[in-house]
């Protein structure tokens, strides 16, 4: 399908929300547009405006500051593989890109849009959940700081206004004694829209009890979720076979999964128990040392 479109091609971040303030309900924002093409080409989206943000400087740093760790919404999959302090200190996030489709597109395709399409197989939105992960939401009248677990409202919704900008994604420096890590099951090993994903962050207190774990699924319900009452059952608790089994199923109470042509529901709410499980195990030992 043929779709005509204009196009805006700001060359500052003031400049693109200054063109959002004015028109921001025409305007569709796009930067490596590996989602937006797509869906121009099935029909599915119609832009009027597209406005072209992928070569924003202020977009595309990586950094750590005042015990957080800061990416821009422009910021490609190919940068958070290639980053250092990602590989350090968010393996979950790093992994994630590892995994992104494949090289061509990791090099187009940025955090800000994959999250924006707000598709409950997002793999970015699985790590960055469990890394605690907030967004920055700017516009003419200032900027605003959402907890990505408010972010997504429902499948391909977000609470982005108009005239808003996902312009940054920031989230804690992991603490000591803590690890975080991601898995994707797919019908092939690369280049396959997830059955499944699961992040978990983990951090244990000096006595091996956890501190804090955070658990995140995706192609599981609407949108990419939290498994709140598998990780409040956790806190606190010294980890065992029996306690990682329990966990697992309470993570199943987070699940809406569908029946689709990658997979069942009933497979997907097994898949649950069992990545739970295994990441929980594979958290720990990472924590400590290997052993």
């Amino acid at each position: 399908m043929r779709v005509t479109f204009d196009m805006l091609t700001p060359t500052t971040l003031q400049d693109a929300l200054a063109m959002l303030g004015k028109d921001g309900e025409q305007i569709t924002p796009v930067a490596g547009g590996t989602n937006l093409i797509v869906d121009c080409q099935s029909g599915r989206h119609e832009p009027k405006v597209v406005m072209n943000v992928h070569y924003l400087p202020e977009l595309c740093q990586i950094e750590e500051l005042d015990g957080m760790i800061q990416i821009g919404g422009g910021v490609t999959l190919r940068q958070l593989e290639q980053s250092g302090l990602i590989q350090a200190k968010a393996n979950a996030l790093y992994r994630s890109a590892l995994l992104f489709a494949n090289p061509l597109i990791r090099n187009r395709a940025t955090v800000g849009g994959n999250l924006c399409d707000a598709s409950p197989a997002s793999d970015t939105a699985t790590p960055l959940l469990a890394l605690g992960a907030e967004v920055q939401l700017s516009s003419q009248k200032g900027s605003r700081w959402v907890p990505l677990n408010e972010f997504f409202v429902h499948v391909r919704k977000t609470v982005r206004k108009s005239d808003e900008l996902l312009t940054a994604v920031r989230w804690p420096v992991p603490a000591d004694r803590s690890a975080n890590t991601f898995y994707k099951l797919g019908l092939r090993k690369a280049d396959a829209i997830s059955v499944i994903s699961l992040a978990i962050s983990v951090t244990l207190n000096k006595d091996d009890t956890i501190a804090e774990t955070r658990i995140a699924l995706g192609s599981v319900a609407p949108t990419p979720v939290r498994a709140l009452d598998a990780e409040a059952f956790l806190k606190g608790k010294s980890l065992t076979e029996e306690l990682m089994e329990e966990a697992g199923k309470k993570a199943l109470l987070a699940c809406s999964p569908i029946s689709d042509v990658r997979a069942s529901a009933d497979y997907r709410r097994q898949m649950v128990e069992v990545l739970v499980k295994r990441l929980l195990r594979e958290s720990v030992k990472q924590i400590s040392g290997g052993k």
